[in-house]
């Protein structure tokens, strides 16, 4: 069985505060799962890698430094916003999902980890009433959805970095003659970390 420990083959920079919460979150989310299904219950021995190491390939990919707010579209069980926001305790994340009994269980989960930089709440993201500096999603929707849902949410130019997995030939393209001045960055996972999982996982990072 993996344990939080292995944040720190590829993060060895954290802090005792942040290792105490990773720590924790398993124990939350085995608690909470039997209450809601906020994870794959099949996925609870590899927690750590499918859905601790795999939100934080972000942390790998992207520039956090200067944001003040971002938003986790159709966050589900908290993934990858609450991995973030132990990370980036400065940073707002907003934690969007339109099922009401999950998001309910993932902001008492941020609660009780700690993390006063999480508002979790049911919204569509196209009627959130706020604006972010940055938008990441885990497998939510086409990209081109996405960037259409967040139109007038942006605090300056669009900036996604997004976890999915696959050919996104197809969707890219889409999204890119629709979007013609978009800067677009596709990175394997796989090229950091090393467990098999990621073999065919990629973050897709997105610039208007």
């Amino acid at each position: 069985m993996v344990t939080a420990d292995i944040l720190e083959k590829y993060f060895d920079a954290l802090k005792y505060k942040q290792k105490e919460q990773f720590n924790y979150l398993k124990d939350l989310y085995i608690y909470h799962n039997n209450r809601v299904n906020l994870i794959s219950r099949k996925d609870t021995d590899n927690f750590y890698v499918h859905h601790i190491l795999h939100s934080m390939a972000l942390v790998k990919t992207t520039e956090f430094r200067g944001l003040k707010t971002v938003v986790d579209i159709g966050t589900g069980g908290g993934f990858p916003g609450i991995p973030l926001a132990i990370m980036f305790p400065e940073i707002q994340f907003y934690l969007i999902d339109s099922i009401g009994k999950k998001i309910n269980i993932v902001q008492e989960i941020a609660n009780e980890v700690g993390l006063a930089n999480v508002t979790a709440r049911k919204y569509r993201i196209e009627e959130t009433p706020w604006k972010y500096d940055m938008a990441v999603a885990r497998a939510v929707a086409p990209t081109i959805k996405l960037f259409d849902w967040m139109k007038g949410h942006w605090t300056g130019k669009p900036k996604f970095a997004l976890l999915k997995g696959g050919d996104l030939s197809e969707e890219l393209n889409e999204l890119t003659q629709t979007y013609s001045k978009l800067k677009l960055k596709s990175t394997h996972i796989s090229d950091f970390f090393e467990e098999s999982f990621f073999e065919t996982k990629k973050v897709i990072s997105i610039e208007g």
